[in-house]
């Protein structure tokens, strides 16, 4: 029987997940690559996996797509990892540089700013580029909200703006996956958030960055019908843009 081939995001963010995987018997039927949201999505929309763990904004260019998975990366409120980065106040930004690595977070940025804000931007992925301020993601954020003047994170700001909480990833299949093998899947992932803390152990520190708060408190990882509601609403915000 062929493996099902899985794409997951390689950021602390899902080293709960991971772990769980690698810790489970359902590692010998999958074939899993670790890689950048982008490139997961790139994946799962092309057909070189049946799984990924991709950003939300992505979910519409899957063929068939459907998620699988109990579980997701998400908040409610404040997730310290997905920040508008500024050097001026967020109203008097005029140029944002995005973030290569996730569809999903650019894609916040801008409905942040339109609807919430109701600012008018010029975007660029030009990284040479002089701007006010930049979308940054993942661990690369990681003890850097003090190298700006503002740091805006965007997982507080969509709940300010909707009273909602948010998700940012999702297990998302592009196939019709066998009930056996979601159990088996959820199962394992279930596993991994259980020994959240064998997995701060293998984690280098971060420099003014409390990695314990992030996996245990500020990310939260279930897929909720106030979850689902938000990703519906964010997907007819995208659309207006």
């Amino acid at each position: 029987m062929s493996k099902i081939k899985i794409s997951a995001v390689a950021y602390t963010n899902t080293k709960a997940f991971i772990y769980g995987l690698e810790h489970s018997a359902i590692i010998d039927s999958i074939d899993l690559s670790l890689d950048i949201p982008s490139d997961c999505a790139a994946k799962l929309i092309d057909g070189q996996v049946d799984i990924g763990l991709i950003p939300v904004a992505a979910i519409p260019l899957v063929p068939n797509a459907n998620i699988i998975a109990d579980y997701c990366i998400g908040s409610d409120g404040a997730v310290n990892s997905v920040f508008i980065f500024s050097n001026v106040p967020i109203e008097e930004i005029k140029t944002v540089k995005l973030d290569a690595h996730s569809r999903t977070s650019n894609n916040l940025a801008k409905v942040l700013l339109k609807f919430h804000w109701q600012k008018v931007v010029a975007f660029t992925t030009d990284l040479d580029a002089n701007t006010d301020a930049m979308v940054l993601i993942g661990d690369r954020t990681f003890g850097k909200k003090d190298d700006f003047a503002y740091a805006y994170d965007m997982g507080e700001e969509w709940k300010n703006f909707t009273g909602l909480p948010f998700m940012y990833a999702a297990w998302v299949a592009n196939k019709v996956i066998s009930k056996e093998f979601k159990e088996e899947f959820n199962a394992a992932l279930r596993f991994g958030l259980a020994h959240r803390d064998e997995v701060l152990k293998a984690l280098k520190p971060s420099r003014n960055f409390d990695l314990s708060d992030y996996l245990h408190h500020k990310l939260q990882f279930d897929v909720t019908d106030e979850r689902r509601k938000a990703l519906s609403l964010f997907l007819e915000y995208i659309q207006k843009l």
